[in-house]
């Protein structure tokens, strides 16, 4: 018996799992499905833990998003659920990059490859995105996501983690990726740069971490509780502003000595939040919006225009912001995991939703965790 064979033996695969549906807005049933089959690159992940993002909230409240595979509507037994990790248990043909047994966390997005975005490493821009047929993928959207058991994935989303990092951590690393991602399109050159980070959520969180350990100085957060301020202190943030008790604009001048910042990640998608990073910014500064208002707000352009400032938009993880976001995790440069506020077994996605959706004891991130260690 080989050594593939042996530890494929370790991880008996059932044929059938336990996973979350969606149907219609706010229709969610736990059926029982066949376990999908890995096809070349991909590989079976079981599924050990997932994080509730506001992003699949959203998909609960809005139904089946809208989903192409060839110009067909998708079908209506989806399994949402993108931030998940878990344990490679079988390998697609030509398969090498991955072993049975690894540990792994996963990105989203499985762009084309053959488009000229992916081409560019911009494969959360996909421009055949949702077309299954032309090989895109971004699990849990377009394609079954991780409240399940079992998912399939490409070897183009998946991330070695290290034996020391906890599950609920590592379903933590898209998240950091996507703050990563964020402070890559800005610029990137952060060290000894003053950045500041709006809105204390998962993003900004972690955005707060990933940039003190990329050497930024001050960084600054700002928010309205308390309780997340001070997370975010703990996670580097070396000045924070509680917005309802100061001017932010106001405070950014008097931290920085009148000068501005260069850099703001904008992760609180309040309406007036790009016109305030606007006025924090120097001349010449950089703007990311990693967050959006769902209503149209009105823009002082002008004064964009007029001030050289940058402004720029993420969807995601790209250009493989997961990897790096993983390697500062796996070096202990921030401490994403205080994030972790609840965990909830897969029979309760429901509830752990629901604690995530009202903010429930001051729900951050909540946690599935599905095979229990």
């Amino acid at each position: 018996m080989s050594s593939s064979q042996a530890r494929a033996n370790e991880y008996p695969i059932p044929p059938r799992m336990k996973a979350w549906v969606l149907g219609g807005p706010e229709e969610l049933s736990l059926v029982d499905k066949p376990v999908p089959e890995p096809g070349p690159a991909e590989v079976l992940v079981r599924v050990d833990a997932i994080a509730v993002c506001a992003t699949d909230i959203e998909i609960l409240q809005h139904g089946v998003p809208a989903m192409i595979d060839g110009g067909l509507p998708f079908n209506r037994n989806y399994t949402p659920g993108h931030e998940y990790m878990g344990t490679v248990v079988k390998l697609g043909p030509s398969v090498d990059e991955f072993q049975i047994g690894d540990r792994i966390a996963v990105e989203v997005h499985a762009g084309c490859g053959r488009c000229q975005r992916c081409r560019e490493g911009m494969y959360t821009s996909c421009l055949n995105y949702g077309y299954r047929a032309k090989g895109h993928r971004a699990n849990g959207f377009t394609t079954d996501g991780g409240f399940a058991e079992y998912a399939v994935n490409s070897v183009n989303t998946m991330v070695h983690i290290p034996d020391d990092m906890s599950d609920a951590e590592a379903t933590l690393i898209v998240t950091a990726g996507t703050a990563m991602y964020g402070l890559d399109v800005m610029g990137g050159i952060i060290a000894g740069e003053a950045v500041v980070v709006t809105g204390p959520g998962p993003i900004g969180l972690t955005g707060v971490g990933v940039a003190k350990a990329l050497g930024a100085q001050p960084v600054i957060l700002t928010g309205t509780r308390d309780s997340r301020l001070e997370m975010g202190r703990k996670l580097g943030a070396d000045e924070v502003i509680n917005i309802t008790r100061d001017d932010p604009v106001e405070a950014v001048r008097r931290i920085t000595g009148g000068k501005g910042v260069q850099y703001v990640l904008e992760c609180s998608g309040a309406a007036n939040a790009l016109n305030e990073a606007a006025r924090m910014v120097n001349r010449g500064g950089r703007i990311c919006l990693a967050a959006f208002p769902h209503e149209s707000v009105q823009v002082d352009l002008a004064s964009i225009v007029r001030n050289n400032i940058y402004v720029f938009g993420i969807r995601g993880e790209g250009r493989s912001a997961t990897h790096r976001a993983a390697a500062l995790m796996a070096q202990k440069r921030f401490d994403a995991k205080l994030i972790h506020t609840h965990t909830f077994p897969l029979s309760e996605v429901p509830t752990a939703i629901r604690y995530a959706r009202e903010r429930i004891d001051d729900a951050i991130k909540v946690v599935v965790q599905i095979r229990q260690n």
